[in-house]
């Protein structure tokens, strides 16, 4: 994959653009990437400073990178978005504008919505105030969305690579076994149902916290004396997606990479990546999760250790 930009810099695996990733994006070829992972700037009410476009304008703003998006995906690639929740101005009911997003994304650029996955974040600060603490109308709002999109509907996924531990429940049946049973529901239980399938198939709810203080990477800033990103990406989301629908020498875009928690990943993960940042300064800062890390490893643990 030949590119005319110069990368801001390069690993074994990847490399870092500080570019507008719309533009970069159209020098791509078209059916060249494997995943697309990304959290693009929210449609927020209050502007952050790594900028964001108002609920009123998101959709018409997102929509020309989606559609270079699904013009570079492979046939057998992925869209993985993430949107978080917005609250309407001066009053307690929710924006619409993600919904809005997808239904353009489906209705307007012909993307397949997968399946939804819901990001719980029980480290999330209640908000807005006004209505969670202040007058107690509402409650905190802890869950982001992530619409998993395909050209495809048999595109490439396994969920066998993204299983969890089992329950000390389920290892008792595991290990005594099962009767062949009805359930009230009129779900059948038989005896294969204890089998050792090596863990337990994930839901489509993704908990993890956003809260990091003492990564190697939030230490190197700081010794840096530069402002950490505002708004980092958790690892365990593009981890776990990563995972589930690609394989070792894929390769992985993110067009909104921040501090480029997806490029760090994927090269943990042996996967080929390309991170776009329009940001110089976040773009520059984010190297330094690459200078001095400790060994990449592919297990789920050692990821976790990394962040």
């Amino acid at each position: 994959m030949r590119i005319k930009e110069k990368a801001l810099y390069k690993t074994e695996l990847g490399a870092m653009y500080c570019a507008d990733s719309l533009t970069l994006m159209k020098s791509l070829p078209d059916d060249s990437i494997d995943l697309v992972v990304t959290s693009p700037p929210y449609a927020l009410h209050f502007k952050k400073e790594y900028g964001n476009a108002n609920q009123e304008d998101y959709v018409q703003w997102l929509l020309p990178f989606a559609a270079e998006i699904k013009r570079v995906m492979k046939p057998t690639g992925s869209f993985v978005l993430n949107l978080g929740g917005a609250w309407q101005p001066g009053a307690p009911v929710r924006s619409l504008y993600h919904y809005r997003m997808l239904l353009a994304l489906v209705d307007d650029l012909g993307f397949d919505l997968a399946q939804e996955f819901f990001w719980y974040n029980p480290a999330k600060m209640p908000a807005p105030a006004e209505w969670v603490n202040v007058r107690r109308i509402r409650v905190k709002d802890s869950v982001e969305y992530i619409f998993w999109l395909v050209k495809d509907p048999m595109a490439k996924a396994d969920n066998r690579r993204v299983l969890q531990p089992y329950s000390e429940d389920m290892k008792r049946l595991i290990k005594r076994g099962v009767k062949q049973t009805i359930r009230p529901s009129g779900h059948v239980i038989t005896g294969s149902f204890a089998n050792d399938q090596g863990g337990s198939i994930p839901p489509n709810l993704i908990q993890c916290g956003n809260n990091e203080s003492n990564s190697s990477y939030i230490k190197s800033v700081k010794d840096a004396g530069e402002k950490v990103h505002p708004a980092r990406f958790p690892s365990e989301l593009p981890r776990f997606f990563i995972e589930f629908l690609t394989s070792p020498g894929d390769t992985v875009l993110d067009p909104f990479a921040g501090s480029n928690t997806t490029g760090y990943v994927a090269e943990c993960l042996r996967r080929k990546w390309m991170s776009i940042e329009l940001n110089e300064d976040y773009a520059a800062q984010s190297n330094l999760r690459f200078v001095g890390a400790p060994s990449l490893d592919s297990s789920r643990e050692k990821i976790a250790q990394l962040f």
